[in-house]
């Protein structure tokens, strides 16, 4: 081996060490804990229903509820960990989650179920953007691509593992354990964060923009809230869905004056002037709309059409996350070498292309075909969600890390519930042009409301296989608009860095813990 020539730069350095991985291990556990509780609460909601006596909408709220709680707590990401170190809100984090889930085990009614979810959602708002502190500060710039590789481990899992979990623990054991199980989780990512997480951290001191959180913490989860109603009403034009959402809306925009008008706004929206991270967070904005919008449709087809059962919709949906598991560590890897934006336009063009097939899904589709298109949307998101994630906090300088960091989780979380919205309505929209298609979901979904309506209804005992082509069709159709909005995110995606992306040049060093 030769020596490198004097004055030589060091080499580009992106394998993560020992120490870093130690450090992601923290943080990974924690993540998995909150993002696989999602999905495995969703699949509960018929259990919900049977063991609290209330209906749909109001075992919704266990859902809403927690949405709610994490869209009011992620915009104190920033300050907070400014204000009392990443180390101590991480496990102020991981407490009140933990907690949350006991009570939630605990509970004796749909209205104590809801208060605790949401003390769930505390914990669970602030788990994921200061992790996302925390790995940045370990890795440092040039490692981003390679430790939000790890940190993408639980999106993967929740969507994939939610079904399987939840349907096993509640058809084997009960609905308790789907809260219970997240005990030991908890317990032992305490008991990592304490031990392993620096604990070293210059307190900002700075007060909490009051103004900044009024405006912003009660928009974003009004705005939230709006939205969530579009799934129960099946359309936006509902007094449900456009009261809060406008006034949502209205504290979001007079939160953005605000901000820009403020020294030391709750979140520095100054940054959208980094080309990169601005860039970034439209991709990731027009990304989470297209793909986990369309991604609730699959286990609602797989249950209402083809009458499968939770635990095998969660299963048939594995090659979606056996694809993104190929592609993931690769894309994180080179991305620190080649730059992110070569890879997201080859992702997303994978994406498009398995979703292709779909817009034609027929009530007999092959479950091999849809497997092979699950696993090339796979392999296309493993090459688009780390890139994307990359490129938004590369570039920032460490001070500035806190608030990047807040400023994707927002977006994600907005933007996905927008997706869930928009393909809600779409899909609701799409069946009422069959009523019939309805009726064929509805049978396959609960048996026991499909015969108290048939009986009183005289409808056919067993709906004809026409009501589930016409509700197939209708899955078919709402696809076509997942194709084009992936198609539009490219836009966005080719103005994302194609080379490594440096540092900011103000940035001092960064020192991993």
């Amino acid at each position: 081996m030769t020596d490198s020539p004097a004055g030589a730069a060091p080499p580009h350095k992106t394998n993560l060490d020992k120490e870093v991985l130690i450090v992601a291990g923290v943080v990974v556990l924690g993540a998995i804990m909150s993002i696989l509780d999602v999905t495995v609460v969703s699949v509960a909601q018929n259990t919900f229903q049977n063991e609290f006596n209330t209906d749909a909408a109001g075992a919704a709220w266990t859902m809403t509820g927690y949405t709610l709680s994490l869209a009011a707590v992620i915009p104190l990401s920033a300050w907070a960990a400014g204000r009392f170190g990443t180390k101590n809100v991480f496990l102020t984090s991981v407490v009140l989650f933990t907690l949350g889930s006991a009570l939630c085990a605990l509970a004796s009614s749909i209205g104590m179920l809801v208060a605790f979810r949401m003390i769930q959602g505390l914990g669970g708002g602030l788990l994921m953007p200061v992790g996302m502190m925390i790995l940045t500060k370990a890795a440092g710039p040039e490692r981003m691509g390679s430790v939000m590789a790890a940190l993408g481990i639980p999106m993967l899992l929740g969507p994939i593992g939610g079904p399987i979990l939840g349907g096993f623990l509640i058809e084997q054991l009960s609905w308790h354990w789907i809260f219970l199980i997240n005990l030991p989780i908890g317990i032992i990512a305490l008991v990592y964060a304490w031990f392993v997480l620096d604990k070293n951290y210059e307190p900002t001191r700075a007060n909490v923009d009051v103004l900044g959180l009024v405006l912003l913490s009660p928009g974003l989860a009004l705005f939230l809230f709006g939205l969530s109603g579009s799934a129960e009403k099946g359309t936006f034009a509902s007094t449900r869905v456009l009261v809060p959402a406008g006034i949502g809306l209205v504290l979001i925009v007079a939160f953005v004056v605000h901000a820009l008008r403020t020294d030391k706004p709750l979140l520095d929206l100054r940054l959208f002037t980094n080309a990169t991270l601005r860039n970034a967070l439209i991709t990731m904005s027009m990304f989470a709309i297209a793909f986990f919008g369309s991604t609730l449709l699959f286990p609602q087809y797989f249950i209402g059409v083809r009458g499968e059962g939770t635990m095998m919709a969660g299963l048939l949906l594995a090659p979606q996350g056996i694809g993104a598991m190929v592609t993931m560590p690769v894309a994180g890897r080179l991305t620190d070498k080649m730059g992110p934006g070569k890879f997201v336009l080859v992702g997303i063009t994978l994406i498009f292309a398995g979703l292709t097939p779909l817009m034609f899904l027929g009530a007999d589709t092959s479950y091999w075909l849809i497997g092979s298109a699950l696993f090339v949307q796979g392999l296309g998101m493993g090459m688009t969600m780390t890139p994307i994630m990359t490129s938004a906090l590369a570039k920032l300088r460490p001070t500035d890390v806190p608030h990047g960091s807040t400023l994707l989780n927002v977006t994600q979380q907005t933007s996905s519930s927008i997706g869930t919205a928009l393909f809600s309505v779409l899909l609701a929209t799409n069946l009422s042009s069959h009523k019939e298609s309805g009726l064929a979901i509805l049978s396959n979904a609960s048996e026991k409301d499909y015969a108290a309506l048939a009986d009183k209804a005289g409808l056919p005992p067993q709906p004809p296989q026409q009501w589930f082509d016409w509700a197939a069709s209708a899955f078919g159709t709402t696809f076509i608009v997942a194709c084009v909005l992936v198609a539009l995110t490219l836009i966005p995606a080719y103005f994302l860095p194609r080379t490594r992306i440096t540092p900011a040049e103000d940035a001092p060093p960064m020192i991993a813990h």
